[in-house]
C-alpha cells in the first residue's frame, strides 16, 4: 500500500523572469499527514505560501528544490534548463518514486522512473501544488537576496519579471551578471552596449 503512495509532484518557478535561475521542485506527499490549502502557488498569498512551504518541508515523506544557473539558461534555452532543473529535483529524492507526475506539457528526459505531464497540474494534483510551492518560495528567496546586493533594481517586488520598473533600472544601471543575456530586453541592451556587464 506505501509504494501507491510513492508518486512525486514536480513543478518550476521562475521561466519568465529576465534575471535569476530557474527552480524546480519535486515532493512526495504523505498521504497520511495531508496538508489543507495546497493550490497553484501563483494562486495563493505569499505568507500563505511560506507557511504552506513550512508545513510542505515538515510532512512530505521527500522533498527536493533544484536549480539550473543563469548560464545554463543562456546555453541551453530555458525550456531546456527547466528540464534539467525538473530533472535534478526528482534526483534528489532521497525515496524513488514509482511516477512522477509533471506540471506542463512536456517531461525530462532521462529519468529513472516513468513520467507524465499534467497541463494544470498545479491546481488538480496536490504532489504538483506542493512542488509549486517550494520552488516559487526557494526562488522568491534568492530573489531578495539578490535585492540586498542591489537594492536599485528592486528585486524584491517584481522577483526578476520585466515589469516597468525593472526596465527602467535596466536603463538607468545596466545588466547584471545574474540577467539572462539571451532574453529579448537583456540581449538588446547588450547589444546597444557593447556587451558591457555590471
Amino acid at each position: 500500500m506505501q509504494q501507491i503512495s510513492l508518486i512525486a509532484g514536480v513543478d518550476e518557478a521562475g521561466r519568465g523572469p529576465l534575471a535569476g535561475e530557474v527552480y524546480a521542485a519535486a515532493v512526495i506527499l504523505d498521504p497520511a499527514r495531508p496538508i489543507a490549502g495546497l493550490a497553484d502557488s501563483k494562486k495563493l498569498s505569499e505568507a500563505k505560501r511560506d507557511a504552506l512551504a513550512l508545513e510542505i518541508r515538515e510532512k512530505a515523506l521527500c522533498w527536493h528544490i533544484a536549480r539550473a544557473s543563469v548560464a545554463e539558461i543562456d546555453t541551453l534555452n530555458i525550456l531546456h534548463a527547466t528540464m534539467l532543473a525538473m530533472r535534478r529535483a526528482l534526483e534528489g529524492l532521497d525515496r524513488q518514486p514509482v511516477e512522477a507526475i509533471i506540471d506542463g506539457n512536456r517531461v525530462p528526459t532521462g529519468l529513472l522512473m516513468p513520467a507524465r505531464a499534467i497541463v494544470k497540474g498545479d491546481a488538480t494534483e496536490p504532489a504538483i501544488s506542493a512542488a509549486s510551492i517550494l520552488a516559487k518560495t526557494a526562488r522568491d528567496a534568492s530573489l531578495l537576496e539578490l535585492d540586498a546586493r542591489h537594492p536599485e533594481y528592486g528585486f524584491a517586488r517584481h522577483k526578476g519579471y520585466p515589469t516597468a520598473e525593472h526596465m527602467a533600472a535596466i536603463a538607468a544601471h545596466g545588466v547584471l551578471a545574474e540577467h539572462r543575456k539571451s532574453f529579448g530586453p537583456v540581449k538588446k541592451w547588450l547589444e546597444a552596449h557593447q556587451g558591457e556587464l555590471f
